[in-house]
């Protein structure tokens, strides 16, 4: 165990480390940690006509709530985007049939096309 004080907002602790395992030199031995494979946005539909439906902002495809091809109503939420922790419910912005354009997993930027509505 090893001892170390720490000061937050100025005020003093005494805190405690312990080494989890120690190679031959003495040292900590760190343990990668497995990498999340995320899936690979798919390529767009070509020629897909309709409403399309953009990324407000930077984030994580989290949820997609409804089959592809399933038939929506305007306001109805189709995915969900994770950004800064937060879940944001991406709406159909009119009635008719969705095509995404984004995987489960996917990281997405601003303007980016999640799916169209046709």
């Amino acid at each position: 165990m090893r001892n170390f004080i720490i000061t937050v907002d100025g005020k003093s602790y005494e805190v405690g480390v312990e080494e989890v395992g120690a190679g031959e030199g003495g040292g900590t031995l760190a343990t990668p940690i497995a990498e999340t494979k995320r899936e690979s946005a798919p390529k767009p539909i070509a020629n897909v006509k309709g409403e399309q439906v953009k990324a407000p902002f930077n984030g994580l495809i989290k949820q997609i709530l409804l089959e592809n091809g399933a038939q929506v109503k305007k306001n109805q939420p189709i995915l969900i985007l994770e950004a800064m922790k937060m879940d944001n419910e991406i709406t159909a912005p009119c009635d008719g049939k969705v095509t995404y354009q984004v995987t489960k997993g996917a990281n997405v930027e601003p303007d980016a096309i999640l799916a169209v509505i046709s």
